[in-house]
């Protein structure tokens, strides 16, 4: 989805959930991995605050995307509330979508990597340099995807939003988030030009831009169209049905079984 929430969350796809044991104690050097891994979570939010508060009030945001993150989010609840509601009493493995492959965990790392820790080094080496023309170029799509692993995780730990709603989140996040990149491909590709007797470090600087921009346009891309549209949304509604299926069926049980129970009493009445 997102990366960082991905990479510290155990979401990946690649197989069903492994079934443990109700016998089954966790060790207490897993608590305090499991305790170790919310500790760095927690930290990684506050980072990502801190993020957010400093590219909006920098004036590098557009408008546009500066609102987008307050109508994602509201969209998101009236789907919550309205069109998607969550189903009660499900337990935080049961709202699990995905678990398993490492592979995916390798690939969640490499987008966090192209997608958060790249960017943030060349905006702040933009700083450095003092090239204004990179920093405003990276920094919107910096900010989405900040938003959008601060949506993810805060979401991802209430039992409030339903599996569809937690898949749509990186959805239009995503979306949003590669007609940013194309803007950033165009300024550092097509707007941006180098002098002829440009030092050998300012082209080096110039092609680490332009590269990065175009891994994030094709990393996203194949985000969205290989796996957030074919693979994790279907899954998202197939585990939420199964659960509106499951509750159905339990309410038809109960029916049956009040109405057995009174009859059973008439009848005992009745001799």
């Amino acid at each position: 989805m997102s990366g960082v929430s991905l990479a510290v969350a155990p979401t990946p796809p690649g197989s069903e959930p492994e079934t443990v044991p109700a016998t089954t104690k966790p060790h207490p050097q897993q608590q305090a991995a499991v305790g170790g891994l919310m500790g760095s979570l927690r930290v990684i939010e506050l980072q990502l605050v801190a993020f957010i508060m400093v590219f909006s009030a920098s004036g590098l945001v557009p408008l546009l995307d500066l609102a987008f993150p307050a109508f994602a989010s509201l969209y998101l609840f009236l789907l919550s509330r309205f069109a998607f509601p969550s189903r009660g009493g499900s337990s935080s493995a049961s709202q699990q979508i995905f678990h398993g492959s490492r592979m995916f965990r390798l690939y969640v790392i490499v987008g966090t990597i192209i997608g958060l820790f790249l960017p943030l080094s060349y905006v702040l080496g933009g700083f450095a340099r003092g090239d204004e023309h990179a920093v405003r170029s990276a920094t919107p799509h910096l900010f989405l995807l900040s938003c959008q692993i601060l949506t993810e995780n805060i979401i991802g730990g209430l039992s409030l939003f339903s599996p569809p709603v937690r898949a749509l989140a990186p959805l239009l996040y995503t979306v949003r988030r590669i007609f940013v990149d194309i803007d950033w491909i165009n300024d550092t590709w097509l707007l941006q030009t180098l002098p002829a007797n440009a030092h050998y470090k300012d082209v080096a600087w110039c092609w680490f831009g332009r590269s990065l921009a175009a891994a994030n346009l094709v990393y996203f891309s194949m985000n969205l169209f290989a796996f957030l549209i074919p693979r994790f949304l279907p899954r998202a509604f197939k585990r939420y049905f199964e659960e509106s299926g499951e509750i159905s069926a339990k309410i038809v049980e109960d029916k049956r079984s009040a109405t057995i129970n009174v009859t059973q009493r008439a009848d005992k009445k009745k001799d």
